[in-house]
């Protein structure tokens, strides 16, 4: 049976039928759930995708993290299901305490629409099991409020914990330590700002992002 992938669809959401196409293309099921949900509907792996979700007037994900789904991908994550946030899903994903750090508005204060070159740090995360760490993958970013940041005690405990999951090479959005994602303690939580289902197919550009959703449907398959 192939995994069954929730995709979280909030007012503002724009991505969610990109992440479908990527899901399903690579033989998943996808199921698309609305923000009220209060269960995830049996899905073996959740993907919160970007978008400006509530409109992000207040601060990016600061609202979403309230929705009712959000308990129920809560209460999954903790459990140790895969659960994957790309770009405003990372920015939830930080509201919701999932994983540390903030995003804040990108350096020099221009949104950004580029493809990036990010290396992959760690091959123990659910997004990036199977990929060689040193490997340079072409992903597009698109983003206003990309720029990761944290204490220095948390950059601290993401370094010497190996959980920085991705790095730019070259950084576009003034990351602190260049970060492009970090995973959560438990290595099941993933946050990025690149989006790889913008990378799965030659026709969009880059297939590089293939590897990454291949990881989390290995990973929804085999916890």
């Amino acid at each position: 049976m192939s995994a069954r992938i929730g995709v979280v669809l909030f007012p503002g959401s724009n991505c969610e039928q990109d992440v479908v196409e990527a899901v399903v293309g690579l033989g998943a099921h996808a199921e698309v759930l609305w923000h009220r949900d209060e269960d995830l509907k049996g899905c073996d792996a959740v993907v919160i995708p970007g978008g400006f979700a509530h409109g992000d007037y207040l601060r990016p994900g600061a609202i979403a993290r309230f929705s009712p789904v959000m308990a129920a991908v809560d209460r999954f994550a903790r459990g140790g299901g895969p659960v994957v946030g790309i770009c405003n899903g990372f920015q939830v994903l930080t509201e919701a305490g999932l994983l540390p750090g903030a995003l804040q508005k990108n350096a020099g204060l221009k949104f950004l629409c580029a493809p990036a070159e990010v290396r992959v740090e760690t091959s123990d995360s659910v997004l990036t099991r199977g990929i060689e760490p040193g490997r340079i993958l072409r992903i597009p970013v698109n983003h206003f409020e990309g720029n990761y940041t944290c204490d220095e005690r948390t950059l601290a405990e993401l370094r010497d914990e190996d959980r920085v999951v991705l790095r730019y090479l070259e950084n576009p959005n003034g990351s602190v330590d260049d970060i492009a994602g970090v995973c959560n303690e438990q290595r099941n939580v993933v946050g990025l700002m690149p989006h790889p289902e913008r990378a799965c197919h030659p026709l969009l550009g880059s297939s590089d992002g293939v590897p990454m959703v291949r990881a989390l449907l290995a990973s929804a398959s085999n916890p």
